[in-house]
């Protein structure tokens, strides 16, 4: 399943570059879909990161770790 693929991938990845610093909270949306409507999520899964700003989105698996690496604002475009 993609979703915990990426939930998966984005807490390794966090834990290899944060190393504990960030709030990483998982929403099951078959659970809570008023969150998903009020967040605007239209696929999954999705990743919102809302601190630092700008508030990002990804949306996939996050298995291509530059990607994800750039769209968190820890890795400049080569």
């Amino acid at each position: 399943m993609k979703s915990a693929l990426a939930v998966k991938n984005i807490k390794q990845l966090c834990e290899q570059h944060l190393n504990g610093r960030y709030d990483l909270e998982i929403i099951d949306i078959r659970q809570q879909a008023n969150l998903a409507r009020d967040e605007q999520i239209v696929a999954v899964p999705t990743l919102i990161k809302q601190l630092p700003r700008p508030l990002r989105r990804l949306i996939g698996d996050l298995s291509d770790q530059d990607k994800v690496l750039f769209g968190l604002d820890l890795k400049m475009r080569e």
